[in-house]
């Protein structure tokens, strides 16, 4: 099992211990790439990277969609921008999606189960 993530940790992974449960991917333009949470632990802090550059969109399980147009809309993503580190708590079997309007940008998910 991986280093446990516990509520006095910040949520930026600055000073966590490190992870057995580290994944990523290059992501492919425009093409949606899926990320299944494993079963080990109920619940994990998932902390996500890229780089080098461009927009990646994350979605929690649905398809993510990058952004809409010039108007606000309702959307089911989160923008993750180079160098920006994203934090949200997941279930096991949740299905993480990512996608990029930029070729090779590579995502870091790294997950710590909730204790």
């Amino acid at each position: 099992m991986s280093a446990p993530y516990t509520g006095q940790q910040p949520i930026d992974d600055f000073g966590l211990s490190f992870s057995k449960l580290k994944y990523n991917a290059t992501l492919a333009i425009t093409t949606d790439t899926s990320l299944t949470v494993p079963g080990a632990s109920p619940r994990y802090k998932a902390v996500m990277k890229c780089e080098p550059t461009g927009h990646v969109w994350v979605a929690l399980n649905t398809a993510a969609a990058a952004a809409a147009g010039s108007s606000f809309a309702a959307t089911s993503s989160e923008l993750l921008t180079e160098g920006q580190k994203l934090c949200r708590e997941v279930k096991a079997g949740d299905v993480l999606h990512f996608y990029s309007i930029t070729a090779t940008t590579d995502v870091s998910v790294v997950l710590y189960p909730v204790i």
